[in-house]
């Protein structure tokens, strides 16, 4: 976490019960352990013992927080797979099956000056009204 991330309007906490307190969302983010040079976490199991979220955790956050994790994850390193597989509150299988069709569509948007295509020009084959 770069020393300037508070100009960017966020908040930053060291502590993962006073991070996710009271909390709408969570979104939690896959530890990438290949490109890790060092030793940046001395092991998974104490990475996931200060900052995987569990359900004594997650208890500190709203009653109806949504839990997100684009994928793919490591169960029981970033996310217990009982709160990965709440279907009362995460949302992750859903964001995993999305994922690729948003990008895509993103894709897209973002390419079609190149491409020579104008506005909502060929959007409609994504359904997306002109």
């Amino acid at each position: 976490m770069g020393a300037d991330i508070e100009r960017l309007g966020v908040e930053t906490f060291t502590d993962m019960e006073a991070g996710i307190a009271d909390a709408d969302v969570i979104m939690m983010l896959r530890l990438q352990r290949e490109r890790m040079q060092g030793a940046y976490v001395p092991s998974t199991r104490e990475y996931f013992h200060f900052y995987g979220l569990t359900e004594a955790r997650l208890a500190a956050a709203k009653p109806d927080v949504l839990v997100m994790h684009p994928g793919p994850m490591n169960r029981g390193v970033e996310i217990a797979t009982a709160v990965a597989d709440d279907v009362s509150r995460s949302a992750i299988t859903e964001q995993v099956a999305m994922g690729v069709a948003v990008r895509m569509a993103c894709l897209d948007v973002l390419t079609r000056g190149k491409r020579g295509l104008d506005g909502w020009a060929g959007l409609q084959s994504w359904g997306v009204p002109s």
